[in-house]
């Protein structure tokens, strides 16, 4: 068996990387591309490798000979790569499918040595290699039979969205038998380019071949081995975050901060979300009115706000709609004067916002981080703050004040003339007889210096919309938060959602009472592992602590690298330092389970 790598792209879309090199020479995490694969075929113990070469050519030559190899490289020169497309770059290519059994790929892929070894021992002679169809993808893609027959290649103007579930992505990777070149491929090779030229893809061959009576090539599936095609400074980023060692892998995926649907296998424990709801009938909606919620302006803050305060019961002055919690948090921030009171650890946006020295920390006694609304006032009693931040439930310990408790806090900061901040965007998951929230007419009033902030975002389950709320009395300080953001704040999905959850209240409901049932079956495997300590919450997370010899980085980074789970280290994060505890999110039961046999495997 040989192998044949086309190489002669120019790879424009990756901008200033292929300017003087060709696109293999491009580096993914220290190592080109082309030297990645070679090396991976070399351990094959080929016969051959045969590389098309094209634009820059005699710099990828004399770069490929300077890597050590066993299997003899040879070279094919495409001069006019930049008028062909890569079905000319095999037909140069089509005496050396003739001579041998081949391994054909493309230069721009990266791959586990998983990925050749699934070809390459398949015994079935003829294979396209490809993978169920991800967002991520882009370019030829096939439907298959029950045998893995292909039915139908398909490229961009036959893809047809609505059938995304029944597609696979070729990966450009194929393994052709002699026979298979000499009786389908090349002929069909020679007359499709002596007919229709040689600016067009190799696939369309093999979808002529498709439509005999005896194809002769089969599809072999990736069952989640690794790989990716890098066309562009965004795929190289993604491509370098896969294939990263393991201690980089967790930096780089940590730095991201979300857009982990880009990796579809991974299970996200960190960030925090509702796993049940929108229901799928508000969802329907929502893509009932895609196209005109895609191409119309938005509104702005008068009819958003109004909007959020029809849901609350409130009025449409004292409510202002963020583009997540964080836009408002940042604008709150920074009209109020004077130190910062902020219970540590918590959700780092508020003191942040503030800087170290206007902040007035209040550390829980308790190992399990408990605290109550009067241990707040005994400590801030005698404190220089003006402003005081409750998180309820906290975030990341899970500690919940109830309402009544709340309430006396408030009435205290009105006292002290202390602008309380109550972040409630967790409070829907606390599982209590009787509603938690602040957010109603009465109590605002009864509270006027009293802010409540509220993450749309976690509890409602659309962290995509990027919705938060802040709703007080002070009318003065709502009205400056609402000029202090931007015009068109809210896009119009936004917008929509806001027009309408009222009407899936019920369905809410519903989710919340579904979630708590879950969250106490959570608690409870997650309470029967070894060396784990399990600390109570009313949150969608469970904070939990390690017992020594563990390391919470080392855990976070053999979950994500053995298992695909992603969990919140916090070993470092300020009011835990030197504490090895980790944040678990709430799933499904299923995904629960996931994680916690994983986590039962890894602290035996």
């Amino acid at each position: 068996m040989q192998a044949v790598i086309l190489a002669a792209g120019m790879g424009k879309r990756l901008k200033e990387l292929t300017s003087n090199a060709t696109k293999c020479m491009v580096e993914v995490n220290g190592v080109t591309m082309i030297s990645r694969a070679l090396n991976q075929l070399d351990r094959l113990g080929l016969n051959k490798i045969v590389m098309v070469v094209g634009y820059e050519g005699e710099k990828l030559k004399d770069y490929v000979k300077s890597i050590p190899l066993d299997t003899p490289v040879e070279f094919i020169e495409n001069d006019i790569y930049y008028k062909t497309n890569n079905i000319y770059s095999l037909y140069l290519a089509r005496q050396a499918l003739l001579d041998d059994d081949t391994l054909l790929l493309e230069s721009d892929l990266i791959f586990e040595d998983a990925v050749l070894d699934k070809i390459v021992n398949d015994p079935y002679p003829s294979l396209a290699l490809v993978a169920k169809f991800e967002s991520w993808m882009d370019g030829t893609v096939v439907t298959l039979d029950e045998e893995n027959n292909i039915k139908s290649f398909l490229g961009k103007k036959e893809f047809v969205f609505e059938d995304i579930k029944s597609y696979y992505k070729t990966v450009n990777i194929y393994k052709f038998s002699r026979n298979f070149s000499r009786s389908h491929y090349v002929p069909f090779l020679e007359a499709y380019c002596k007919a229709l030229g040689h600016n067009e893809y190799y696939e369309q061959v093999l979808k002529v071949i498709t439509h005999l009576e005896k194809p002769e090539i089969k599809a072999l599936c990736l069952d989640g081995e690794l790989w990716y095609e890098i066309d562009d400074v965004q795929d190289l980023d993604i491509a370098e975050s896969i294939f990263a060692s393991e201690d980089e892998k967790l930096r780089k995926m940590q730095r991201r901060y979300g857009g982990y649907w880009r990796y579809p296998h991974l299970l996200d424990f960190c960030y925090l979300v509702n796993p049940f709801y929108p229901s799928q009938k508000l969802i329907n909606e929502i893509k009932a009115n895609f196209e005109t919620l895609l191409c119309e302006y938005p509104s702005g803050m008068y009819v958003n706000s109004l909007l959020a305060a029809k849901y609350y019961g409130l009025r449409q002055n004292q409510v202002c709609v963020g583009n997540g919690a964080a836009e408002l948090i940042k604008s709150l921030m920074g009209f109020l004067d004077g130190k910062l009171g902020m219970v540590l650890p918590t959700f780092e946006e508020y003191p942040n916002r503030k800087g170290k020295d206007n902040v007035v920390p209040f550390y829980p006694k308790e190992k399990d981080l408990r605290y109550t609304a009067q241990d707040l006032i005994a400590f801030y009693g005698d404190k220089d703050i003006s402003v005081l931040t409750v998180i309820n439930p906290d975030n990341p310990s899970g500690n919940f004040i109830p309402r009544e408790d709340v309430l006396k806090l408030a009435k205290w900061c009105e006292e002290k003339k202390i602008t309380l901040i109550i972040d409630e965007s967790f409070v829907d998951f606390a599982d209590t007889e009787e509603e938690s929230t602040l957010l109603d007419l009465d109590t605002i009033l009864a509270y006027p210096e009293m802010i409540v902030v509220k993450s749309i975002s976690k509890s409602f389950g659309v962290p995509g919309l990027r919705l938060g709320i802040m709703a007080g009395g002070n009318k003065e300080l709502i009205k400056k938060i609402q000029q202090d953001v931007s015009i068109w704040n809210i896009n119009s999905f936004g917008e929509f959602y806001l027009q309408i959850f009222e009407k899936y209240k019920s369905d809410y409901q519903s989710a919340m009472k579904k979630f708590i049932e879950v969250r106490k079956n959570f608690v409870a495997d997650l309470e029967s592992l070894d060396n784990l300590a399990v600390y109570p919450s009313e949150a969608n997370y469970v904070l939990c602590e390690l017992n020594e010899p563990y390391n919470a980085t080392k855990l976070t980074g053999d979950l994500l690298n053995k298992y695909s789970l992603f969990i919140k280290d916090l070993s470092t994060k300020k009011g835990l330092e030197g504490r090895q505890c980790i944040r678990l999110a709430v799933r499904t039961k299923e995904d629960n389970d996931k994680l916690v046999a994983a986590l039962k495997e890894e602290l035996k």
